[in-house]
């Protein structure tokens, strides 16, 4: 339990301070530095294959099914990629964390719509608490907050990809980069030929060991999480998520001095009003273990 604890709090910590990294590089391009994460990332991936020997999955993911799986799964995991790198680089880190805070709600409202799950009176609550939030949000600003929205049912497509998927958790990104592969390197090589790779072009050889790192970047807090997920009960685990957009949007506030005004704070807070709302329904559901 308490290895679990450590290994995916580890991952929600790692996530939680991508905007650091992201700023670091923020002379490249959002485009480039996705790209860069696909290969560097699949290189990783292979190397932890190789040593784990974990091989004989290939067969399964050759399957029509599990092939169209995967490639809708890596197209929308690019797209949520693309548009959090865009937002943390163009000062939107804390819209960015916004995202990820209404992402639970938006994966019970998925499996819903499309899983026919049921949702108790407290999780209806969550719901209308939560899009009386965004709707306060759209209203003071004036435009809707697309950056939160898009990231939030990005990645809620995503997991519900995953979720039904065949693969787990090392195996699906594996494949998923492998999906992406051939578009990410055809670009680099584009870039490469019209004289626009930042990667040869930058003369910081920070930017480019930086660039190199996207791969365990990306995968150690994956691997990280679902070496946790398989210790610790998934009430434990829905409370440590908010661990990530939380750093997220402190580092937004306090580091990157993005604007956070009293008005924002007012849909903010209904929010999270929505989560605790959601999280100690859940706790309280919890079963208690029986006694001996």
């Amino acid at each position: 339990m308490r290895t679990g604890i450590l290994s995916a709090a580890s991952a929600f910590l790692c996530w939680g301070l991508f905007p650091l990294y992201f700023h670091a590089i923020g002379e490249v391009p959002p485009m480039q530095i996705l790209a860069h994460r696909m290969l560097w990332s699949l290189l990783f991936l292979l190397i932890v294959l190789a040593v784990r020997r974990q091989w004989a999955w290939l067969a399964v993911a050759r399957q029509p099914r599990i092939l169209g799986s995967f490639i809708a799964s890596a197209v929308l995991l690019s797209v949520n990629w693309l548009i959090y790198i865009w937002a943390v680089n163009n000062n939107h880190v804390i819209e960015a964390s916004l995202g990820y805070f209404i992402n639970p709600l938006v994966n019970i409202s998925l499996g819903y719509l499309l899983l026919k799950e049921r949702l108790r009176p407290a999780q209806w609550a969550a719901i209308a608490v939560a899009a009386l939030g965004v709707a306060w949000l759209t209203w003071q600003a004036g435009t809707v907050p697309w950056i939160a929205l898009a990231l939030a049912f990005s990645f809620g497509g995503y997991g519900l990809l995953r979720k039904t998927a065949a693969l787990g958790a090392l195996e699906g990104l594996s494949f998923e980069t492998m999906v992406l592969f051939p578009v990410a390197a055809a670009y680099v090589v584009w870039l490469t030929m019209n004289g626009q790779n930042a990667f040869i072009n930058t003369e910081s050889t920070s930017t480019q060991l930086l660039l190199m790192a996207a791969g365990p970047i990306t995968a150690i807090p994956l691997l990280l999480f679902a070496s946790g997920a398989r210790q610790i009960p998934l009430s434990v685990l829905g409370l440590l998520q908010y661990l990530s957009p939380t750093l997220q949007f402190l580092l937004g506030v306090w580091l990157f001095h993005e604007p956070f005004t009293p008005d924002r704070l007012v849909g903010f807070a209904l929010i999270w009003a929505a989560l605790a709302l959601f999280a100690a329904e859940g706790l309280l559901r919890r079963p208690t273990p029986a006694k001996a």
